[in-house]
């Protein structure tokens, strides 16, 4: 039996960190971006965080919130280049539990529209740890809104068939898409 898609949209609660050694809440100009994103398709801001671009810092906001209850969807932004600061995927890889490769495939497949071939350097990736979706985004404004408008969007709206996102995260009541036949 096939996944069943839903009428209505179901609100998710979404955690937003910025990585950045630059930014502060003031000029936070992407993450501010991913939460006016989320909200106006119908998500909640589950918290917000900023901190810098280090492995462990990284991992210790996004570990303490995959332990919480209230956050099915974590989105980072930043971190994700080829300069010796840029350290997102390192800090993820060991946290998940499932890797969504497509995402990165496709973010990248996207991106060579707009940047050509610049896009290589997107070390974009998302992944699954704890029943929490993590998708680990670009720091520029154009990437978080290719992201979450070619891709993240949908892929978080239970009513995007065949499948979405919604029934593998925690606290939804959703069953999974079955396999092809």
């Amino acid at each position: 039996m096939g996944h069943q898609t839903a009428d209505t949209l179901e609100p998710l609660n979404i955690a937003v960190l910025t990585v950045s050694d630059t930014r502060n809440f003031d000029n936070d100009t992407s993450g501010l971006l991913l939460i006016d994103k989320l909200t106006t398709a119908g998500h909640q801001l589950a918290d917000r965080a900023l901190v810098i671009d280090d492995v462990y810092q990284i991992r210790a906001q996004t570990s303490a919130w995959i332990a919480r209850a209230d956050v099915q969807v974590i989105l980072i932004t930043g971190g994700t280049g080829f300069t010796a600061r840029d350290s997102t995927p390192e800090a993820m890889l060991p946290l998940f539990d499932k890797t969504v490769e497509g995402f990165g495939e496709l973010f990248r497949q996207i991106s060579y529209a707009q940047i050509g071939t610049s896009t290589i350097q997107s070390r974009a990736l998302a992944g699954l740890a704890n029943g929490t979706l993590i998708f680990c985004l670009p720091g520029s404004n154009n990437a978080c809104r290719t992201a979450w408008d070619e891709i993240i969007g949908a892929q978080l709206d239970a009513r995007q068939g065949p499948c979405n996102f919604v029934p593998h995260l925690q606290h939804t009541k959703r069953t999974p898409c079955s396999s092809r036949n």
